[in-house]
């Protein structure tokens, strides 16, 4: 993990990716980038600069801003735009990159290629955001599957949300990978809660990222 390029990613749409971003990014001290944004309505790059301190000068244009709030490939072909996956401009930064993606790891990117086949061909070492709900084991086990036959280092799993300690110890068990931390639900979004979290799990993350970096 010496590039300092960390993905985002999700076992399925709507888990929390964008507020997990946050939280990393400003425990690891890294910048923000989403590559694709299909939506300019509530765009997570605007959020992002809010919650994160000196979020201006950390969170980075996308490569590709589309109206329609739908799958980046769909929205895409609706602009007549081509989204280039190998050929993508990558902002440039003195600091770490979180760069998050869009659904869940198989969610389509373009019209060829999904979400990790972008991870994969730029060899992105994925924190994978995890969520409990009916049906999130499957999802877990499925992607921690995906990336494994790709590839794709996983360093850790964050769970966002409420606890299930029961599906939690399974999805360790059986992967033998045990969530690094825990981003609770905020009642109030701010940045002073994605500090106080960052601060909770920054030495879960700094650990996670000094152990990749001997592997």
């Amino acid at each position: 993990m010496t590039n300092d390029r960390i993905a985002i990613a999700g076992i399925h749409t709507g888990i929390g990716k964008t507020i997990a971003s946050a939280v990393i990014a400003e425990a690891l001290g890294f910048d923000y980038w989403k590559p694709v944004q299909a939506g300019l309505e509530e765009r997570d790059s605007a959020l992002l600069a809010q919650l994160l301190t000196d979020g201006a000068n950390r969170v980075h244009p996308e490569a590709y801003q589309l109206r329609e709030p739908m799958s980046p490939h769909a929205a895409a072909a609706l602009e007549g735009v081509e989204i280039d996956l190998e050929g993508m401009p990558w902002p440039k930064t003195n600091r770490g990159l979180i760069v998050e993606t869009a659904g869940g790891l198989h969610s389509p990117m373009t019209a060829t290629a999904t979400m990790a086949d972008f991870i994969a061909y730029h060899k992105l070492p994925t924190i994978l955001i995890s969520q409990n709900y009916l049906g999130s084991i499957n999802h877990t086990l499925l992607t921690i599957e995906v990336m494994r036959s790709r590839g794709i280092p996983l360093p850790g799993i964050i769970i966002n949300g409420a606890e299930n300690a029961s599906s939690e110890s399974f999805i360790a068990a059986y992967s033998g990978i045990t969530p690094i931390g825990r981003i609770p639900h905020f009642s109030t979004l701010n940045n002073a809660a994605i500090v106080a979290c960052a601060v909770t799990l920054r030495p879960a993350l700094q650990q996670m990222i000094q152990h990749a970096n001997h592997q």
